[in-house]
């Protein structure tokens, strides 16, 4: 039986009980962008967020009238707190579960929801499999957090809880060879409002008119990049990747 470590299970139960609700918002409008954007066209009734943290993704879903029914699972007591305090209109049911083994039954949702979560993940086929079983259509997403050097940055990114690092090719080959189709795809950089927020942080140095210029030349000239025709250029700067998928056909065969 796959399980969370204790460790894990620890720094989780803590996460929300912080002062980051301004970052949380801010990333969740962006994430909740990019959901809108590629399920454009399509209806759905019931949709699990999987790792719904504190609810903020779902708050905005809520807002723009995404589904009927929204559910969530979370491994964090005190982000099921934050969920139920903020009174989502349309959400029916927030659960605690073991990050794992989702607690309901096959094809339960129309969609399963799991952004910025697979890289925190310790066993992540493990989870993959289960959002194949309860919704026959999944939207992920993660950010881009390979680049060279990144084994010297090893604190850096657990001060994240980032213990999986992806490229748009690498999250690609992950869920192909889970037997997963991917139906839409958006390689794309953080909200220009997070560039700001990142650079105006006292860790970096104090906010300034030059701090907050250089974040938007920063933010700029990454989106013209991201705008050259070469795939190689895109998946190379950008921050995020989200994928629409739904559960594959046909059996993989290994060997």
């Amino acid at each position: 039986m796959t399980t969370l470590s204790t460790q894990v299970q620890s720094a989780y139960e803590k996460q929300y009980e912080d002062n980051q609700a301004e970052w949380r918002e801010m990333g969740a409008r962006k994430k909740a962008l990019n959901i809108l954007e590629l399920t454009q066209g399509l209806k759905f009734r019931s949709v699990l967020e999987v790792g719904a943290g504190d609810g903020s993704i779902l708050q905005q879903l809520s807002e723009h009238r995404f589904a009927d029914e929204l559910y969530a699972v979370e491994i964090s007591g005190s982000a099921l707190q934050r969920i139920q305090h903020r009174n989502i209109s349309q959400l029916k049911q927030s659960v605690l579960f073991d990050g794992y083994t989702i607690p309901f039954e096959n094809n339960s949702f129309d969609l399963v929801i799991l952004s910025h979560v697979l890289e925190h993940v310790e066993f992540e086929r493990r989870l993959l499999r289960e959002l194949m079983r309860v919704a026959p259509v999944q939207l992920i997403e993660v950010p881009k957090d390979y680049r060279f050097g990144v084994d010297k940055k090893v604190k850096h990114f657990l001060s994240y809880g980032h213990i999986n690092m992806y490229t748009p090719s690498s999250l690609r080959f992950l869920l192909k060879s889970e037997g997963f189709t991917i139906m839409k795809e958006k390689v794309d950089l953080y909200s220009r409002e997070t560039y700001q927020f990142m650079y105006s942080k006292p860790a970096v140095e104090k906010k300034s008119a030059t701090t907050s210029i250089k974040a938007d030349g920063l933010y700029l000239f990454k989106k013209l990049l991201l705008s050259i025709p070469f795939p190689q250029v895109r998946d190379h700067f950008a921050n995020t990747i989200t994928v629409l998928t739904s559960s594959g056909k046909e059996n993989i065969d290994i060997f």
